[in-house]
């Protein structure tokens, strides 16, 4: 099939070979033609950016949280109530975005997502009242939630099929750098300014980017599928769909789900330190910016699946290890367990954008990635945070790494034949 693509090609002009591969710009198999990974670097890079500041917005809330208190004389628990507007808007709008990026197309969508957080977040900086200060944060979550399927879509359709894993790592690297971007630049604004000036000034990187990205920015320049019962009832039919529903649950359980409990975990059920506690977490992230790339690699060398297996085996063994380490011990898995549960998103996006035809791969990840955010997000941080009450955090955090471990024997029943999703 390879060897016949390129004699048919031969009879084309480079101008109709262009047009040939721009008319399924997703469909990237290993038989596909598409550019080498190091001439897209510059365009993979506009993407990197816009989703470190996309994610910056999102996560600086917590750092900024007991000024915001301070300043607009909110409780505790009205101020836990913020995280969870962000995490619906973004739910909303990522399970959704294809109704925006089918009608515009996925560049756009990115370029309405990047104005829209720099716009939100001027809002939030000027708001003076708890109910103008949720309804901007919703709305932060909207618009943050429209460029994640979208920016999927693009980067895999800037690269060959055999390099997504390093296109995604590099990808990746924007999460990561944003756990340690957003305290830094906190402290730093709040020596000499106040929240807002942070976030204002997030808001003007977010919309310089977008016009960036309109100006020089590649890719994207295809049509989402629009989300209709039809779609729905391809993917909800077919099994790997829902395999990997459940193994972005347990990937982003991973990362998400023990980073929002670990800090009280080490504080108030293993005696550590605040200031400790926290160093120790933020020093821990910082090896994810390169893991993330041994997993792309890994990735592209031994295929995603094969990739899945061994990173949710470790991290669930050092998840338990983290519950069951006595004294300072538990220091070692602190620092090895996020070092690879970042390296599932790589193998894991990589893997969801296999999984069947082009018409329905951005639906498979705007469905996926939200409800893997509210079990991940939700409901773990809750199961622990009760089993906490009843007097073992411990517990929880070892029934998730049961969990995280048993996702490796899920992903043998994955599937990458696009013609078993049709």
């Amino acid at each position: 099939m390879k060897r016949r693509r390129r004699i048919c090609n031969l009879f084309l002009s480079p101008g109709e070979v262009k047009q040939k591969e721009e008319a399924d710009p997703l469909d990237l198999g290993p038989e596909k033609h598409a550019p080498a990974f190091r001439t897209q670097a510059g365009a993979i890079l506009y993407l990197v950016a816009i989703l470190l500041f996309n994610f910056t917005a999102r996560i600086v809330f917590a750092p900024l949280m007991p000024a915001i208190e301070a300043d607009l004389g909110l409780t505790h628990s009205e101020a836990g109530s913020l995280f969870f507007l962000v995490t619906v808007g973004y739910f909303l709008t990522v399970l959704g975005s294809g109704l925006v990026s089918s009608r515009l197309d996925h560049r756009k969508t990115i370029i309405l997502s990047a104005s829209a957080v720099g716009l939100a977040l001027f809002f939030i900086a000027g708001v003076r009242s708890l109910w103008g200060l949720r309804i901007g944060l919703l709305a932060l979550g909207m618009a943050a939630g429209l460029y994640l399927p979208s920016g999927i879509a693009t980067l895999t359709s800037l690269v060959s099929s055999r390099h997504w894993g390093k296109a995604l790592a590099v990808h990746e690297l924007a999460p990561n750098l944003s756990f340690v971007l957003a305290p830094l630049l906190t402290e730093a604004f709040l020596g000499f300014s106040s929240w807002r000036a942070v976030l204002a000034f997030l808001g003007i990187l977010s919309g310089l980017l977008a016009l960036v990205f309109a100006r020089f920015g590649r890719g994207g320049a295809f049509k989402g599928q629009s989300p209709n019962l039809k779609a729905f009832k391809i993917l909800f039919n077919h099994a790997s769909f829902w395999v990997m529903v459940a193994l972005f649950g347990v990937g982003i359980s991973g990362t998400l789900g023990i980073f929002s409990m670990l800090p009280l975990y080490l504080t108030a059920e293993r005696g550590l330190d605040r200031g400790l506690a926290n160093t120790l977490i933020g020093l821990s992230r910082l090896s994810g910016v390169l893991t993330a790339f041994i997993a792309g690699w890994a990735t592209d060398r031994i295929g995603p699946q094969r990739t899945l297996n061994v990173v949710l085996i470790l991290s669930g063994i050092l998840t338990v290890l983290l519950a069951v380490l006595p004294g300072f011990w538990i220091v070692v898995p602190v620092f090895l367990q996020p070092m690879v549960a970042v390296c599932f998103f790589p193998a894991g996006f990589a893997a969801l954008s296999r999984i069947g035809t082009p018409e329905v791969r951005s639906i498979a990840v705007s469905l996926t990635v939200p409800f893997g955010f509210l079990f991940a997000g939700g409901a773990v941080p809750i199961g622990i945070g009760l089993l906490g009450d009843a007097g073992s955090f411990a517990l929880g955090i070892g029934i998730v790494g049961l969990l995280i471990f048993g996702g490796a024997f899920l992903s043998r029943y994955l599937s990458f034949s696009p013609d078993e999703i049709r």
